[in-house]
């Protein structure tokens, strides 16, 4: 199942990417797939033609992980 996440690097813009499946505790990298902005246009270090990248854990600070149409919904009570 793919995932759209927002992927905050270390001193640079979050990017836009999907990814597979949650990384393990002992990876080093994280394979991105389709990097984009968060406006979708390309990114500025990456050549237009790059669909998929291996990104070290070192430099993310943090990830977002996006609600989509496959996940779980989110059930809460209102108080009317």
């Amino acid at each position: 199942m793919t995932m759209t996440v927002i992927v905050h690097i270390r001193n640079s813009e979050p990017m836009l990417a999907e990814i597979e499946d949650f990384p393990g505790s002992a990876d080093t990298i994280i394979k991105l797939s389709n990097p984009r902005q968060r406006d979708g246009k390309d990114l500025i270090y990456l050549e237009h033609n790059v669909v998929t990248v291996y990104w070290p854990w070192a430099e993310i600070a943090f990830m977002e992980i996006l609600p989509g149409d496959t996940g779980e919904e989110v059930v809460s009570f209102v108080r009317e």
